[in-house]
């Protein structure tokens, strides 16, 4: 087991698997752990890609008290990582609030980013403001951080089920609810920041690829959303997953990998839009 020393003697867990190809960086949804990425560990690992992911500080593995949990933080690891990995214009694919984690490291980590992939991600915003009406009702955030205080275990499966809009196993939603409940409060710090981060400016300065795949049922991440967002970025695309939800990867394990793949094998050797 590898761990990042960071915060106080705090440590961040994470797996750094060595390949040949494109070093892509995945970071999962809030809550979560890295197991959640495994069909797609195994898919790129499979191509021969090099592969870093972590689990969130109050996630997984990783120390649960932290004084600082905020997206700002888990971002500076992520950048941290990725220098000390030695790794060179890694992808960067963020799930959900992931997404955001990966908005901010990228533009940290400037010139050192191969491209940029969002998946299901809560970026630009998660919820409306004046002008921009897109994103999920603030009060649902609310409600799931006082369910917490009140019943952690409940609103950790609620949230698991809800990453699902197709039929999946029994198995599988069992095991997903298994991964959320090992995330502790600190983690809520980032949940609470995601209900008024804005990161639109930090879409329209991307100077790299992005790909966004989004599942058009998704419950947490509205539709119209992802596709007002597209228009903020200089090089964007999106990739429709029909009947998805908030976790396309696990839904349809090929489909979602096969575009991942089409979109590495496409950037890897483009460093920038201009490029």
């Amino acid at each position: 087991m590898a761990f990042l020393d960071v915060e106080q003697g705090k440590r961040v867990y994470y797996e750094h698997f060595r390949g040949d190809n494109t070093p892509v960086v995945l970071v999962h949804c809030w809550g979560g752990t890295t197991r959640l990425w495994n069909t797609v560990v195994s898919a790129l690992l499979g191509a021969g890609h090099e592969v870093l992911t972590l689990d969130h500080r109050g996630c997984g593995e990783s120390d649960k008290d932290f004084t600082d949990a905020s997206i700002g933080a888990i971002a500076s690891d992520v950048v941290t990582l990725v220098e000390k990995c030695g790794l060179v214009k890694p992808i960067l694919n963020g799930w959900s609030l992931g997404g955001a984690v990966v908005m901010e490291a990228a533009s940290r980590l400037g010139d050192n980013v191969g491209g940029v992939v969002l998946t299901g991600a809560a970026t630009p915003r998660f919820t409306p403001t004046q002008d921009w009406p897109y994103g999920n009702d603030r009060q649902g955030s609310e409600d799931s951080l006082a369910l917490m205080a009140q019943d952690r275990a409940a609103a950790m499966k609620a949230i698991a089920d809800a990453c699902f809009a197709k039929p999946v196993s029994a198995d599988l939603s069992q095991w997903a609810w298994s991964q959320f409940t090992q995330n502790g409060p600190r983690a809520d710090q980032s949940l609470r920041e995601l209900i008024d981060i804005d990161q639109r400016d930090l879409a329209r300065q991307l100077d790299h690829p992005v790909l966004v795949i989004a599942g058009d049922q998704d419950a947490f991440i509205p539709f119209d959303g992802v596709e007002a967002s597209i228009g903020l970025f200089k090089d964007a695309r999106l990739f429709t997953m029909s009947g998805c939800g908030h976790a396309p990867h696990m839904e349809e394990p090929a489909t979602y990998n096969a575009e991942l793949l089409s979109y590495l094998q496409k950037v890897g050797g483009r460093t920038s839009v201009s490029a």
